[in-house]
């Protein structure tokens, strides 16, 4: 068996070249304020994957993604190890575009500490009288830049989307930012309808997206994962504070509370775990 290493080794994805196309791998890490934690939070990685998956196939009518299999029969031998089975995709390779495409639907997070400050968020002026985790009228967009390991994400505003598109893709600036926007909201409309029917609020979420070899939009990355967004149980739902959430919002408050070295205590990483479970099996209707 033929021995591969990452080309790349992300916060939490390793990427590997199988030539004409990439192997992306969702690891157990965990990473709270842009910091790999001590921890490995078993089976993470798969619901990462198989989550991507599903909401990959859901919105293939609206936006083609980069997902070619998720069986690792299809990949190189190497890939049929156990530890690889169940959190690995073999995508398209792509020209990813420099921008993370953030939509929020609800006032929450950094949003929601913007308003407070000025009646804005990333310099979109929202309506007077929200209290926390309200619904917003219309989802909103509201890009950054995608930041190296260590660094964090910038937000930035439409109009400065353009540029850092412009400047990377010249005379393609204004259209690419503007179908990184529609394509952004058209995904959360569709997916945040199917996921309250499904008892999940998603209150934000962020995609990242590529030109294929023909030059067509395509998502890449990850999709609708509870560490690229915030889950709320819908029946618990109740502005005016913080939400209970199925995501990393858990391990982040721990560590906000308490004095750590970038370490989780074992039951905050099996309650977290266990939301992970949980709002994969809302969503879809099966166990992992």
């Amino acid at each position: 068996m033929k021995e591969m290493k990452p080309i790349k080794e992300g916060k939490v994805r390793e990427i590997y070249d199988n030539g004409d196309s990439l192997i992306m791998v969702a690891t157990d890490r965990i990473s709270c304020f842009d910091v790999i934690l001590k921890n490995d939070v078993t089976k993470k990685g798969t619901v990462l994957t198989q989550m991507s998956k599903f909401w990959f196939d859901l919105t293939k009518d609206i936006v083609p993604n980069h997902m070619i299999s998720v069986d690792v029969k299809d990949m190189p031998e190497f890939f049929q190890q156990e530890k690889y089975d169940g959190n690995s995709m073999m995508c398209k390779k792509l020209t990813m575009l420099p921008i993370e495409c953030i939509v929020r639907g609800y006032i929450t997070g950094s949003g929601w500490a913007s308003y407070q400050e000025n009646g804005t968020v990333c310099g979109i002026k929202l309506p007077e009288g929200l209290k926390e985790s309200d619904k917003l009228p219309e989802p909103i967009y509201t890009p950054s830049t995608k930041a190296e390991i260590g660094d964090h994400d910038e937000n930035i505003s439409f109009e400065r989307s353009v540029e850092v598109l412009e400047k990377e893709f010249p005379g393609k600036g204004q259209e690419y930012a503007e179908q990184l926007r529609d394509k952004t909201i058209a995904l959360y409309k569709k997916c945040a309808d199917y996921a309250l029917e499904h008892g999940i609020i998603i209150a934000d979420t962020k995609f990242e997206f590529g030109l294929d070899e023909d030059g067509n939009m395509v998502i890449g990355d990850e999709m609708l994962t509870p560490d690229s967004s915030r889950f709320w149980p819908a029946d618990e739902y109740e502005p005016g504070h913080g939400q209970p959430s199925f995501d990393k919002q858990f391990a982040r408050d721990w560590l906000k509370n308490n004095d750590h070295d970038w370490k989780l205590p074992q039951d905050i990483v099996d309650k977290t775990i266990d939301k992970y479970f949980q709002a994969y099996k809302m969503l879809t209707g099966k166990d992992l």
